[in-house]
């Protein structure tokens, strides 16, 4: 199981970047959920979640046709003092530089007046997360997150 963890490892950044991260238009369903798709070899990527502000999803991985990792999240903008469409754009930035080692959201990172923060518990495995948005030192942004290996 752990070439698996570690192929697995490596089609998440690749799915992350290549969803929501990357500013496509997410497929609009007829449940009103919106949602990612992304393949590669043996790999497939969901990520399909409901609403704007606030929102909820879940993302998982099939390998060889059998899911082996999920992922859910609920987040919410928290301030009214930055549009949502600033924050949804520093937010994607900030997913583009997603860990290697845990490949489920960014990295801190710091642009002009935001921050980008995240606080990860765990691996692959197993792990759960907070993350947050800050626009000079106030908090504007909020998600939570949490999954693991399902298989």
């Amino acid at each position: 199981m752990g070439k698996l963890y570690e192929d697995l490892k490596r089609f998440l950044l690749k799915a992350k970047i290549n969803s929501y991260a990357s500013g496509r238009e997410a497929k609009i369903l007829e449940d009103f959920s919106k949602e990612f798709v992304y393949e590669e070899n043996n790999f497939i990527y969901i990520d399909r979640y409901f609403g704007f502000n606030p929102f909820i999803g879940g993302e998982v991985v099939w390998y060889q046709g059998k899911p082996v990792w999920a992922m859910n999240y609920y987040g919410r903008v928290v301030s009214r003092t930055i549009s949502e469409r600033d924050i949804y754009e520093f937010l994607r930035k900030a997913l583009r530089r997603i860990d290697q080692d845990k490949p489920f959201r960014g990295t801190n990172f710091t642009e002009s007046d935001f921050t980008y923060l995240n606080k990860c518990y765990g691996d692959i495995k197993l792990f759960h997360g907070v993350e947050k948005i800050l626009y000079k030192g106030e908090e504007i942004y909020c998600l939570w997150y949490h999954g693991g290996v399902i298989a």
